[in-house]
């Protein structure tokens, strides 16, 4: 983590206390060091600033490449060593986000993705996207679920008065059977399935989902 990163972190964690009644569970599963994926539900756009502020690490989160094409907010992603992916891209563009996903995992660094690959604006569960799960198996990296419970509360401007009540429940990390080679569309279901269960599990019963079974 940078200096600047500090600095802004300490003034964002002012700011979430002001505004927020924010409790977070499970600090104490967050590995002290190694690679890990962080994966968790995404509600709303302060998810990322919740998580960032949340863990001890820093979050290296992936981005969907529309919000680079913001000057403002180009810079804060690239500040934050975020790293765009090409929702709609080619195979060649796929590959590459999945070559630098891999590359920071190399280093020991942690990885934030929200594998229902956008937001869910009624905070529930949406069926996941493979990537996160399949990048996990192949490199024998654990995963790390985190449920984020109350953003969705936050619409308009009269939440700002309210201080709503978020809570980011942080799970124990734990590894899907490695694979290698091609998958089938069965074995990759079973894997995306496995790690979205633990995200739903750390879910409130009503905000499950299409894991509410």
């Amino acid at each position: 983590m940078t200096r600047s990163q500090r600095i802004v972190l300490a003034i964002i964690k002012f700011l979430l206390r002001i505004s927020l009644s924010w409790k977070v569970d499970g600090k104490e599963n967050v590995p002290s060091e190694g690679p890990f994926i962080m994966v968790a539900n995404h509600v709303h756009l302060v998810d990322p600033i919740l998580l960032i502020s949340t863990f001890p690490r820093w979050i290296n989160f992936m981005a969907k490449e529309e919000l680079f094409r913001y000057p403002f907010l180009r810079i804060i992603i690239r500040w934050a060593q975020a790293f765009s992916i090409h929702r709609r891209g080619t195979i060649a563009d796929k590959q590459e986000t999945m070559n630098q996903a891999k590359n920071l995992l190399n280093k020991g660094l942690v990885l934030g993705m929200f594998p229902e690959g956008k937001r869910n604006h009624n905070g529930k569960l949406l069926p996941g996207k493979p990537g996160s799960a399949v990048i996990a198996s192949r490199m024998g990296i654990p995963l790390l679920p985190v449920g984020i419970v109350g953003t969705e509360k936050l619409k308009g401007t009269s939440w700002l008065w309210k201080r709503p009540g978020i809570v980011v429940n942080i799970g124990q990390p734990f590894k899907l059977p490695p694979t290698n080679g091609r998958l089938t569309k069965s074995q990759t279901k079973s894997l995306t399935d496995l790690m979205m269960k633990k995200i739903a599990a750390l879910l409130p019963r009503e905000n499950r989902g299409a894991y509410g079974d």
